[in-house]
């Protein structure tokens, strides 16, 4: 294999890697949003877990995390959605700092 064949191989390992950390910071933050939502709904305990499972699973209709602000607005009356994108950019700032310490 040539010097150029391992940088490539480096290269691609490194977005792989890069790409599953974002995947996990962007979870990880839906979750502790979802949690934070959950609270303000009065759930607790497994219903609050499974209010922060949906949160999770609503990122997944579309790319970007509006289908996670669109779910959390639509179950809280009580705040906006710039509230929520901002309470979440908080969350995945927390998540990145976490995975970063734990990797």
């Amino acid at each position: 294999m040539t010097t150029f064949d391992d940088r490539e191989s480096a290269f691609e390992a490194k977005f792989a890697h890069d790409e599953e950390m974002i995947f996990k910071a962007e979870a990880r933050a839906n979750k502790k949003l979802g949690l934070w939502a959950a609270e303000k709904l009065g759930k607790t305990g497994d219903d609050a877990e499974a209010y922060a499972r949906e949160v999770i699973v609503s990122d997944f209709e579309e790319a970007g995390h509006e289908d996670v602000v669109r779910k959390v607005t639509g179950d809280l009356s009580s705040v906006t959605a710039d509230e929520v994108r901002a309470k979440r950019a908080e969350l995945l700032a927390q998540a990145k700092k976490e995975i970063m310490t734990e990797v």
